[in-house]
């Protein structure tokens, strides 16, 4: 995977996926469920998982303005959630998921 930045070159109806990583109380809160029904409701695919350290990781995958809506979602997510940060990067794939699913903690 490359690291693709956004500019208005791009063309924002071409599907593309951005990987995530959501910092603060986000486990234990409902995040995970929320994060997909949310990407589900936008028509996105791609996964969510815990990640061992305490952060919750999601690869957000569809139409360019669908998936930086969801972005900018992550920042507040679920009532119970305390986001501090998220990490972005977007990436470049040939292998975009056919739907969205929950993964196992790593």
């Amino acid at each position: 995977m490359q690291q693709r930045p956004i500019s208005p070159e791009n063309d924002m109806n071409q599907p593309y996926c951005v990987r995530v990583t959501i910092h603060g109380r986000v486990q234990g809160v409902g995040y995970r469920a929320w994060l997909e029904r949310n990407a589900v409701k936008r028509g996105l695919t791609g996964w969510v998982k815990n990640r061992r350290h305490g952060t919750v990781e999601a690869l957000l995958c569809g139409e360019a303005n669908a998936v930086e809506e969801m972005v900018e979602e992550c920042s507040q997510g679920p009532l119970a959630a305390r986001v501090e940060h998220v990490d972005r990067l977007d990436i470049v794939t040939d292998e975009i998921p056919e739907k969205f699913r929950t993964l196992a903690t790593d």
